[in-house]
């Protein structure tokens, strides 16, 4: 028997299809698989052809199931070929049968396009705003049959497969419809659901086959070390978070409290088996915790898959679907809407900087640099050997903008933490002299990726009111949270890092130098209220041989918890949004690894509590007076009390807000108890002690003011004669006898 037939009649007089297309198309090699297979017009009637490998007979019927013909085998790879009895062009469904059984298959090539032409013209011109709807795999119901729509973006492939589970893993047998004026490639597949690996097989302009691909625009992922993506079903989750999202579409983030406790998913807590917990277990456990202590957000380190759990998410190859190793997407929604009707916000870390250069993700993905820069000058980054995005193209772009829409509409998150934004603003950022290609005007500035940070902040902001954008940027670029319409980058907020590197260096030594670098502490409020801040604590800071926040501070283990506990109301009282990293609200001692959980048993130590208590009682205090939080951004909610009192190390200043009792603030950063200290205020009258770090109920000596301090008038202002306690922090509430002034 001969593997190919080359006269084959289709019924009739007709002539089959020419053997030479019919070997193509089972070589997976045919320029245009839709012009040849499924329903054709064939004379008066029509042709269907199909092929099905290790079918011996193939039977066409309709959808409805009503026998339209019987095809004759071309090919004996599964190639067959008929007329069917049908009136008009419609998709069919094929019963196949060989020694082992018989089987139905959904004919792909029978159903026509899901895109169309106005897809194209957004897409084509990068405005389109809604790529996550008609990109990936979507289950849908096309034609009269239910299956998967799949699309993605491979303009200078030559052939591009679905590939997975539903067809053997064979390229020959899902070759996708090309777009030509996108560039993109879909296909309907017919009768499958949710739950099936796929990968794209592509086939580069070449001729050479690329690494199987997962779907840049995958909605779910296998668990690591597997790396296909998976088809989902539309969410069926009821969300009951209107208040929360009304609240937040309707205020002013510089001007309410923003506390925020960062965690990385898969290492707050484990099982006991050491195992992830699933999103709902961490729901259980993760949300009452939070709101018990006060803060009003979560932040993830990343939460969209990423194949190497020591990157901690931030080397991500599937930007659209949160890991599956906390479970099924679903999940992160009920994490979200738990967290919302609790009353916390959840932001994202989100990484458009970067992407690894596994085989299976985005490098070379149609077998050319598509969605990173060809020149390894602007397109590899050097530190962390990723392949860095091309952001002068509009594809691209529309791809990062569309996946930061997508976060906020489809899991409505409260905001995005934007990693590395000093890595992409810098053309020559950590590379030397001749690595790197100046700027169309001979700068160093990286004009494209400004572009993209503005347009992706002003759509951001335009479609999602209430949800916020906070870069970390840790060079001096102007305006980097100040509005696009005025020359900025457009973040709500950044990261602090100024006031991160100066108070921990400043704070890490022996208190007696500190009295010869007082400008560390000082010079951070020279440009406080320049951007709208955020002051960091983060995990970039416990890792990596840097030590935990309790062992960067000097001294015996008392004095490394008093000083922590001094810093951390410094920093409740210094103006600016908080950021704290996990565990170190009780003052993890050992490093933190993505490896385990964090050291819960050291609660069952005093000082350990005392340190997580204090933690709990700032930011009530921080929550409940708008003086320490109205004006953070503001230089009018902020004034020096004590600056230059280098010689004791004593800092102090007030925080105020319209009509708000003023919040004094008092940092003795020695181990000297400081007795009768003359404290300038600006109002006679009753200075309640709101907190006192070396309280006893924290771990500290009970040195302090019996709770009230009497401020005297002096001419224009006042004073009061305050006890110092060593390596503290009192924060001291003016209660005034009637209302306050606006």
């Amino acid at each position: 028997m001969s593997a190919a037939r080359t006269a084959a009649p289709v019924g009739g007089t007709e002539a089959g299809l020419p053997i030479a297309a019919v070997k193509a198309i089972v070589a997976g090699r045919h320029g245009d698989p839709f012009a040849v297979l499924g329903v054709q017009a064939a004379g008066s009637g029509f042709v269907a052809r199909c092929f099905i490998p290790h079918a011996e007979t193939v039977v066409a019927r309709t959808l409805a199931g009503r026998k339209v013909g019987e095809l004759v085998r071309r090919h004996d790879a599964g190639f067959f070929e008929g007329r069917v009895s049908i009136r008009k062009r419609q998709p069919l469904r094929y019963r196949a049968r060989n020694a082992g059984g018989e089987w139905d298959v959904g004919d792909a090539y029978s159903f026509g396009p899901v895109l169309g032409p106005m897809d194209d013209y957004y897409i084509a011109e990068g405005s389109h705003l809604r790529l996550f709807d008609k990109l990936g795999a979507h289950l849908i119901e096309h034609e009269g049959a239910v299956g998967i729509h799949f699309a993605v973006w491979a303009p200078n492939a030559k052939r591009v497969s679905v590939v997975g589970d539903f067809n053997d893993w064979d390229g020959r047998r899902h070759v996708m419809r090309r777009r030509v004026d996108t560039g993109i490639w879909e296909i309907f597949v017919p009768d499958i659901g949710a739950g099936r690996a796929y990968k794209y097989e592509i086939v580069g302009a070449d001729g050479k086959l690329v690494p199987l691909k997962a779907d840049p625009f995958a909605f779910r992922s296998e668990l690591r070390p597997a790396t296909a993506s998976v088809t989902t079903a539309p969410s069926t989750h009821r969300w009951g978070d209107d208040a929360h999202r009304a609240y937040w579409r309707s205020a002013d983030p510089r001007r309410v409290p923003i506390s925020t406790y960062e965690v990385h998913a898969c290492s707050w807590q484990r099982r006991e088996d050491g195992t992830f917990l699933s999103w709902d277990e961490l729901g259980e456990r993760l949300i009452p915790y939070v709101v018990d202590m006060g803060f009003t957000h979560i932040e993830f380190l990343p939460v969209s898959e990423h194949p190497y759990d020591p990157s901690w998410g931030y080397q991500t190859t599937g930007l659209f679907s949160p890991t599956a190793r906390l479970g099924e997407p679903e999940g992160f929604a009920r994490f979200v809407d738990g967290a919302h009707r609790a009353g916390l916000g959840v932001i994202l870390d989100w990484v458009p900087a970067h992407f690894p250069v596994d085989a299976h993700g985005l490098a070379r993905f149609d077998g050319t640099a598509l969605y990173e820069h060809a020149d390894p000058r602007k397109g590899f980054h050097p530190d962390w050997q990723t392949a860095i995005y091309n952001f002068g193209r509009r594809e691209v772009i529309s791809y990062l903008v569309n996946n930061a829409l997508y976060w906020a509409e489809k899991y409505h998150v409260d905001g995005l933490r934007v990693d590395a934004v000093a890595s992409m603003l810098y053309l020559d950022y950590s590379r030397r002299a001749g690595e790197w290609i100046p700027n169309e005007k001979g700068g160093r500035e990286n004009l494209e990726a400004v572009r993209f940070l503005q347009q992706m902040n002003r759509t951001l902001y335009g479609v999602h009111p209430g949800v916020v954008t906070i870069a970390e940027e840790s060079t001096s670029w102007p305006k980097v949270s100040h509005p696009v319409h005025e020359g900025g980058l457009g973040f709500g907020f950044k990261w602090n890092m100024g006031f991160m590197n100066d108070t921990l260096r400043y704070l890490a030594r022996e208190p007696i130098h500190r009295r010869h670098h007082h400008q560390e502490i000082t010079f951070g409020l020279m440009y406080a209220f320049s951007e709208n801040f955020v002051l960091p604590l983060s995990h970039d800071e416990v890792v990596h041989g840097k030590g935990t926040l309790l062992h960067k501070m000097p001294g015996d283990d008392w004095q490394k918890f008093a000083t922590l506990r001094a810093y951390y109301a410094f920093m409740w009282g210094y103006p600016g949004k908080k950021l704290l990293f996990m565990g170190q609200e009780f003052a993890q001692r050992a490093e933190w690894s993505e490896a385990r959980a964090l050291d819960w048993w050291l609660l069952d130590h005093a000082p350990h509590r005392g340190m997580q208590q204090l933690v709990r009682d700032l930011n009530a205090a921080y929550r409940s007076r708008p003086a320490l939080h109205a004006r953070d951004c503001e230089g009018e909610g902020f004034s020096w009390l004590v600056v230059d009192d280098a010689a004791n190390s004593v800092f102090a200043w007030l925080r105020k807000a319209p009509g708000a009792a003023p919040v004094a603030v008092v940092s003795n950063f020695t181990p000297v108890p400081r007795d009768d200290y003359r404290m300038p205020l600006p109002h006679a009258g009753r200075w309640r002690e709101i907190v006192n770090t070396d309280a006893a109920d924290y771990g500290g000596s009970g040195k302090g003011n019996g709770g009230v301090v009497e401020a005297r008038q002096e001419g224009v202002g006042a004073s009061a004669t305050l006890l110092l306690p060593p390596l503290a922090t009192l924060l001291l509430e003016f209660e005034p006898e009637g209302p306050l002034g606006g």
